[in-house]
């Protein structure tokens, strides 16, 4: 294959990390201390769920240091770690790419969610399963012949619509689209609010101006 770079071409593609978190109930894992609440998976994936190996190598999780063997190398499908807990902390995932793609990595960190906040605490009864799932994508910048072509035999796409197992769609991206764009038009409404009084108060302070002027002119 060639290794020739193809000059002003960027690809990306899309994945997802995050973490998925529930109580822990009568029927608790053995390994897990009897001080732990929560059963919880930290994990690096397709939006849909799909594969990702053709073009990542492996996925290294670095959990709190009171985790046995803490920091966790996963070098095939899921890209996953399940483990037991208590406490909320930030995870280090490093992320690193085939060969093809020239060895190189990315970092990210994630904070580890176990409860329900905002909106989600108030709900009764409480979600059963409590998700922390951020949208992110890897760009390719001048990739060689090789990997663009790798890439591109992998087709992808997000679905029409949101489900319970994925958040991200086309739906999703188009309601965030109008709340942005009725977020544009609040803040332009309340610009439009604050440039007429701030005219008001000039043609006041005008006013006042020429009202002194004429009294210096009276005496």
């Amino acid at each position: 294959m060639s290794s020739k770079r193809l000059k002003n071409v960027s690809i990306a593609r899309p994945f997802v990390y995050g973490n998925t978190a529930s109580p822990l109930g009568t029927d608790r894992p053995a390994s897990a201390s009897p001080d732990h609440s929560h059963s919880w998976t930290v994990f690096v994936r397709g939006p849909n769920g799909e594969n990702l190996d053709y073009f990542i190598k492996r996925v290294v999780f670095r959990l709190h240091e009171t985790y046995p063997n803490s920091v966790r190398t996963i070098d095939q499908p899921p890209y996953e770690v399940t483990e037991t807990g208590w406490g909320e902390f930030d995870i280090n995932i490093r992320i690193y790419f085939n060969a093809v793609a020239g060895d190189k990595s990315i970092t990210l960190y994630h904070r580890l969610k176990l409860h329900p906040y905002g909106e989600e605490a108030n709900k009764v009864p409480p979600p059963p399963v409590v998700q922390s799932v951020i949208f992110d994508e890897v760009v390719f910048n001048e990739p060689t012949e090789e990997l663009f072509n790798v890439l591109t035999s992998h087709k992808y796409g997000l679905p029409s619509r949101s489900t319970d197992r994925s958040k991200f769609s086309y739906q999703a991206e188009n309601e965030e689209a109008d709340r942005l764009a009725a977020a544009y038009d609040k803040v332009q409404a309340q610009l439009r609010i604050m440039r007429e009084k701030i005219h008001q108060l000039e043609q006041r302070k005008k006013i006042m101006q020429e009202q002194q002027e004429k009294t210096k002119e009276d005496t």
